[in-house]
């Protein structure tokens, strides 16, 4: 999808779900890690996540645009457009807009282990942050440990 069409796509969206027009920009930006999409309060704009087309589709997509039109449409009218407000829970409910979007499973990378063994009881300690062997000790025997494989 092009910058073009997904600005197209979501003035359409705003017109039909909100009956109101949507007059900045919406662009994708790869840079998005976390979320689906943000609304930026203070140039309106809206940036979109392309790899939520990628792995979920246009319907994600969709549901994205909704939720940031939702903050759009009541900052822009001075209501409640934080999540915790009721207005903009109202909103969401009312234009069927997802709360939360769909993880991506590209994003779910396994985290490293480290593996340590004392060198005199074989004691195995997996840890997730690296540490210095030589300023520990096994707790089990009071042996030296060493980085295994």
């Amino acid at each position: 999808m092009t910058a073009q069409k997904l600005q197209e796509l979501v003035e359409e969206i705003s017109k039909v779900h909100f009956n109101k027009s949507f007059s900045h920009t919406a662009r994708f930006n790869p840079r998005l890690r976390t979320t689906g999409g943000r609304y930026l309060l203070v140039s309106h704009d809206i940036e979109i996540n392309p790899k939520y087309l990628e792995e979920h589709g246009l319907d994600e997509v969709i549901g994205i645009i909704k939720h940031e039109l939702c903050h759009y449409h009541l900052h822009l009218e001075g209501k409640g457009y934080k999540h915790r407000d009721k207005d903009f829970r109202e909103l969401l409910e009312e234009v069927k807009a997802p709360r939360f979007c769909t993880p991506l499973v590209s994003s779910k990378t396994e985290r490293k282990t480290y593996s340590y063994k004392c060198t005199a009881c074989s004691m195995q300690f997996i840890r997730k942050k690296r540490m210095n062997t030589l300023r520990y000790v096994c707790g089990k025997c009071g042996g030296k440990i060493k980085h295994s494989n």
